[in-house]
């Protein structure tokens, strides 16, 4: 028996908002109010700012949680390492919980096309 992960039914959207929302709507509902909230706060401050870097960063930062959200053993990992990471008080074991989080989310974007592998963000 394979103990690689299992492609998600749900591919990868493009990186546009309403794509990432239809997305996350299937794979984490739960996320759908946190999307529409942040969403418009980065279109408050995009008009504020006069700039699409805060829509570029929202963007940006939602597709990586769909990619991870995308499968779901790798989602329930995460959310395992946040709970712990808020309880650790030993700094060796802060660093490894720091270090395994940073590689799923790293991994999620280079799944988002985001980012290549050892290669900096678009």
């Amino acid at each position: 028996m394979s103990t690689a992960p299992r492609p998600s039914a749900v591919p990868q959207p493009p990186d546009q908002p309403e794509a990432i929302r239809a997305a996350l709507a299937q794979v984490a509902p739960h996320l759908l109010a946190d999307f529409d909230r942040d969403r418009a706060a980065s279109t408050a401050r995009a008009r504020a700012e006069v700039s699409a870097a805060p829509l570029r960063a929202f963007t940006e930062a939602w597709a990586v949680e769909v990619a991870i959200a995308r499968h779901p053993e790798t989602a329930a990992r995460l959310r395992a390492l946040e709970a712990r990471a808020a309880e650790v008080t030993e700094l060796g074991e802060a660093r490894e919980i720091t270090t395994e989080i940073s590689r799923i989310r790293n991994a999620a974007a280079i799944e988002a096309g985001l980012r290549t592998a050892g290669g900096p963000a678009r």
